[in-house]
């Protein structure tokens, strides 16, 4: 029996669940070519920053001597900003894995607000990206504002001004910080995307005690990691309306396994090609084939979600029980 790798995600096809995520892998061709040799069955061009395609446009403004208004401070961005060559490069970039590569080439913007920016969604479109992967940068961090649904609105108001600028699929990337997670998620899922890419990780900060500055901590993820979507992608899935991918601590072929098992359409990773190399997506592969034939499945739809809790009436109540279970056996 020949196991089968192909997937749909967000209605493009996949010859495999594996997704090269957003990173500084993905902002060569020759390493979107390669990661194509390797078996990847998508890649997500590394993030264009909503701030860069703001700086752009206002710089334009600039050159042409129309007056009109301009977008919010940025002094602090703009010093880390390529402000001439930022959004051009990243067309050219689109352009050039779209010569080289047959595989689905999804473009990302990380993104807070909905403001001006979104009209680069159709451009993206215009430049032949088969989809667009907002990852949308929020964290409910501000302890003056206590109006969570003020919060939650601007998510919706971003994916609303995106897909009236395109007809190609979009996917959203989140954190799982929602006061109602659950019940947030599932809405976005309503809103027209295609899929939900689940979690994006933040800034992680830690001190030098000796120089007294702020420094990053867990820039790569660890496969510790992988429990949090893990959990996410089984209560969702068979709950929501559009695909569900996982995200982060993703490391190997069982990785891989596990969140097909819990109802992902697709895995996205990175931290394990940084670690591992390219090749580390042929393994990945490699253990997902092998694993197929061992246990008799012909296709990932044959064990997709079969460990999802669909037939849960309340996900909450499951895992309070698995809860008490464990603690009770450690005593």
């Amino acid at each position: 029996m020949n196991a089968d790798t192909q997937t749909s995600y967000m209605d493009l096809d996949l010859p495999s669940p594996i997704i090269a995520s957003s990173s500084g892998i993905t902002e060569q061709g020759e390493n979107v070519e390669r990661l194509e040799r390797a078996g990847a069955g998508a890649v997500v061009l590394k993030s264009l920053f909503e701030e860069e395609i703001n700086a752009e446009v206002k710089r334009a403004r600039a050159e042409m001597e129309r007056p009109g208004p301009v977008f919010p401070d940025m002094a602090d961005m703009e010093d880390l900003i390529d402000v001439e060559n930022g959004v051009a490069n990243y067309l050219s970039l689109i352009k050039e894995c779209k010569r080289r590569v047959d595989i689905p080439v999804i473009a990302s913007v990380n993104c807070l607000s909905a403001q001006k920016w979104t009209h680069f969604a159709r451009t993206v479109q215009e430049e032949g990206a088969d989809a667009l992967e907002l990852n949308i940068f929020l964290m409910p961090s501000d302890v003056d504002s206590g109006d969570s649904n003020a919060f939650e609105q601007r998510y919706f108001e971003i994916i609303a001004a995106v897909l009236q600028q395109v007809t190609i699929p979009v996917a959203v990337k989140l954190s799982p910080y929602f006061s109602t997670a659950a019940r947030t998620f599932c809405a976005i899922s309503q809103t027209g995307i295609k899929g939900l890419v689940l979690f994006n990780r933040f800034f992680s900060p830690d001190y030098d005690l000796e120089e007294l500055r702020v420094i990053p901590t867990n820039v790569l993820s660890s496969d510790r990691e992988i429990t949090l979507p893990l959990r996410w992608i089984a209560i969702l899935y068979g709950r929501t309306g559009c695909d569900l991918a996982a995200s982060t601590g993703i490391h190997d072929g069982n990785g891989v396994i596990k969140q097909i098992l819990a109802g992902a359409s697709a895995v996205q990773v990175a931290s394990a090609l940084y670690i591992g190399g390219i090749e580390t997506v042929e393994f990945m592969n490699t253990r997902l084939v092998q694993w197929m034939t061992e246990h008799g499945f012909a296709s990932l739809a044959d064990f997709r979600g079969t460990m999802g809790q669909q037939s849960v009436h309340n996900p909450a109540a499951y895992d309070r029980v698995q809860f008490l279970r464990n603690y009770r056996s450690m005593e």
